[in-house]
This record gives structure tokens, sequence and C-alpha cells, in this order.
């Protein structure tokens, strides 16, 4: 079935600034009409979205399927899975697989497997050097053909400048834009968590955020010389949100996204000294050292990359959430083994899941706290990405395929290890209680997730 009636929601779609009661008619797979008192023509089924948001597809373009190579981690049926659960009906996988995304039969095969697994749509982006090694570019032309929507080296990054204004001209060439994970490796050398008062405290090695801050001012720089579009990945560090502002400011194209571990937790989390706070904001910041910890020390589900920062850092993303500095919201999926996370924190690899988690969080800490309006965060989340990567994505205009997230914004409920759809369980939000909940998630008029607790009325 690729046609479907959704009726009495509250629909959202920030590309069209609409913000009202209204029905949403699918029909073979594309938007017919979007308004009040739409009927159904015979045999199309009818979803009731009363006291819901019905709103264009999510779309998270940072996420770790990976395939191939590293398939005991996350694959494309699970990665898809677990973004469908999300509400997220498209996605851009990076290309740190084993081989890298560095090649056109790469890309190929992994286009076949997203036809043949994937329940959303699986975009793909292609490594700015031959086996993300930094040394030599990729064949950044044949991925263009290939299909590939960006180029990042994600996971690394370009330390040789000369090389990256290269990757530069050649993005700004073919039109590709050119993501970067922002880390300079001589200042972060063999850092582990953010350097500051916990890192000393807890013994462990400090990444400074200079490390970031430094690769941030060099691609405003190289963005301003060669005109391409350089998108910063995971900003953490208030330095690079005021660098990326001030570019934009002057018109540089540079842009930046931002992840819901770095504006909800802080480094207080690896002491296990950070509570868990209420939407209201009132218990934001980490609590004062000495009392007693709420989560265990040295946990690993918190040691990412970058890592999560001090308290400043964190109301420096969530500013410039706000102000739009930062236009895009994604969750850097990146999934392990647990016996890879079960080491000690030195040994353990970066990263934790957040596909399924990061619609919530991202309402809690940005819309209930009124930083943002709803069609401002869901903006981060649909228009704006697809206008970066120009995907005909995002909106529900007639015509445009039926790509829609049906959510219950004031739903509660527990984020639990056994209901993941990720093959992987490396999340430290594990046990958390959540508001907003994802009731529907929609892929060309095709029901690819439906909550439970919707089953009876769809």
């Amino acid at each position: 079935m690729n046609s479907l009636l959704l009726t009495g929601g509250r629909v959202v779609d920030p590309a069209n600034r609409i913000d009202s009661i209204a029905d949403v008619l699918i029909l073979d797979g594309k938007i017919s009409a979007v308004g009040k008192n739409l009927s159904a023509p015979a045999g199309v089924e009818t979803f009731d979205a009363s006291g819901k948001i019905v709103c264009p597809g999510l779309i998270d373009l940072h996420v770790h399927f990976r395939e191939p190579g590293q398939t005991a981690k996350e694959n494309i049926a699970t990665g898809t899975a677990a973004a469908a659960r999300g509400g997220f009906t498209s996605v851009v996988c990076m290309p740190n697989t084993s081989p890298a995304i560095d090649s056109a039969a790469t890309v190929a095969l992994i286009h076949e497997r997203a036809r043949e697994q994937g329940l959303v749509n699986v975009f793909i982006s292609g490594a700015i050097t031959k086996g993300i090694a930094g040394e030599e570019l990729a064949p950044i032309g044949g991925l263009k053909k290939a299909g590939v929507v960006a180029i990042t080296d994600d996971g690394h990054c370009v330390q040789n400048n000369d090389l990256m204004r290269r990757a530069c001209e050649y993005a700004k060439m073919f039109d590709l834009p050119l993501f970067d994970h922002c880390q300079d490796y001589s200042l972060v050398t063999d850092g582990v968590m953010h350097e500051g008062y916990w890192n000393i405290v807890l013994g462990l090695r400090g990444w400074p955020a200079a490390g970031e801050e430094m690769i941030v001012a060099r691609n405003i720089l190289l963005a301003e010389l060669t005109g391409a579009k350089i998108h910063c990945q995971h900003l953490s560090a208030a330095g690079s949100v005021a660098l990326i502002r001030a570019a934009k400011q002057r018109g540089v194209p540079v842009s930046g996204e931002a992840c819901p571990h770095h504006f909800t937790l802080t480094d207080a989390a690896v002491a296990g000294s950070e509570k868990f706070w209420a939407a209201d904001g009132k218990s934001l910041a980490a609590t004062q050292p000495g009392e007693l910890p709420q989560w265990p020390v040295y946990d690993t589900h918190f040691k990412m990359n970058p890592p999560l920062r001090s308290a400043k850092d964190r109301e420096a993303i969530l500013e410039g959430l706000a102000d739009g500095t930062i236009e895009v919201l994604c969750s850097d999926h990146a999934p392990h083994c647990d016996y890879e996370k079960a080491v000690e924190f030195d040994y353990a690899p970066f990263g934790i899941t957040g596909l399924e988690v990061e619609l919530a969080l991202s309402l809690m800490q940005l819309v209930q706290t009124k930083r943002l309006s709803l069609s401002e965060m869901l903006a981060k989340f649909t228009v704006n990405p697809a206008r970066l990567l120009k995907l005909e994505k995002g909106t529900l205009n007639v015509g445009a395929a039926a790509d829609v997230t049906v959510f219950d914004p004031e739903a509660e409920w527990v984020f639990r290890r056994e209901e993941s759809a990720s093959k992987s369980k490396n999340n430290p939000f594990f046990g958390w209680t959540l508001k907003g909940k994802v009731m529907a998630t929609i892929v060309s008029g095709k029901k690819v997730f439906v909550e439970q607790s919707e089953l009876a009325t769809v």
C-alpha cells in the first residue's frame, strides 16, 4: 500500500511555512493534497493523526551503517530499521567503511543493498581521500557520477592543508558539499575526553576544544578562498560556533551541524556526576565536584568523537542552534559491538548510536525549553539538510515523494535496550524517560514503522 489519508493532525511543514490542523492525502507514493476535510478515494487507508504532529520525513545527514566490512556492528537493514523507529525517512551514510567508499564500485554496492534491504532512503557520501588516509585525493568526479551527495573523510580529518584546498576546488567543480570532521591531530594527540576539570580528576588524557576550533578556522579560510561549500560536522566547542557565526555574517559558504548528545550532556557524565535534568531547563548544569555520582564512572557509552565538553560549550551549541548559526541536527549514529565498549575507557572506540532518540532529545532540549519553535527545530531535520544536499526531500509539496513522519510531542516513554532496532547497543540514554515519540514513519506512501499503540487505529 502506498496510498494513505492522514487526518486531523497538526501539519508542520517549515519549507512552506505551514503550521495548522489539516489532512494529508497520499496517492501512489506522492503527496496529493494538504488541506482540511479531505476525503480518501475508495480503498485508501485512513490514519487518525489527531493530537499528533505530521511533518515532512526527517533527514539525518550523518550516520554510520558500517556496510561494507563492519556488519557485526550494523548493516543497512538494521540501520534503516533504527532510522524508521526514530522517524527518519532519509539518511546519509558516511564513507569510513571497510573498504572505504572511495570508488564508484563501492557506491554501487551500497545502492544495491539499500534497494534490497533498506526501509528508508539511503544516500551516500564519498571519501575525500583514497582509503580515508589523507594522502591522495579520491576520484571525486567519478564518485559524483556514481551518485554520492557529498564528500567527507568523516572519522578522520585531512591534515594536509594543500590537499584539503585541492579537495575544495574539486568539490566546487562538481557541485558537491564537503563535510569535514574537524580535528587537528597535533593538538588532540591521544586525548580521550574533553580537556578541563574532569579529565584531570579522572586521570584521562585531555582533548582540547582548540583541536576542533583550529580546523573550523582553516575550513572557513578555505571556503572563502575556493568558494566551496564546507559543512563542519558534529560541532562541540564554543569557539567553533563563534567562528562559524562570524564567517556566515560575512557571507562565507560554511555551515555546521550539532548532535543531541553534545547539547544534552557534558563531560561531567564521564565522571558519573551529571544528573538527568527536567525539560524546563532548571537543572541543566553539571552537579558540583564532590557530589555522589549518579552514573558509573568511566562509562565508555559517554565516549564519543568529538568528546562531551563543558557546560559552557554545551550552552554555546544551544545558542548556535537558537540563533541559526547551526542549521542542521543529526545523530552521528556510530554503532559498536558490546565487547568493543566493554574495556577500559582509554581503549574503547569513540561513538554512540542515536537515531532512535535524537528527535525526543531535540524536542526536550530545544522546543520544550522554548529555545526554538517546533517549526524552527523541524527545519533543521527537514528543509535545511535537504537544501544543503540539494535533495528533493524535506517538504510536503504536492507531487513530492510522500515521506512523512508522525509523532506525539507529549508522549512520554522509556528508551529500553531490548526495544532498540539497531544491531549495536552502545547508547548512554537507555533507561531515560523521554518526551516525544514517533508514531509512524512513511516512505513513499508506505508505512515502514508504526508504534504498537497506534496499530489499532491504523
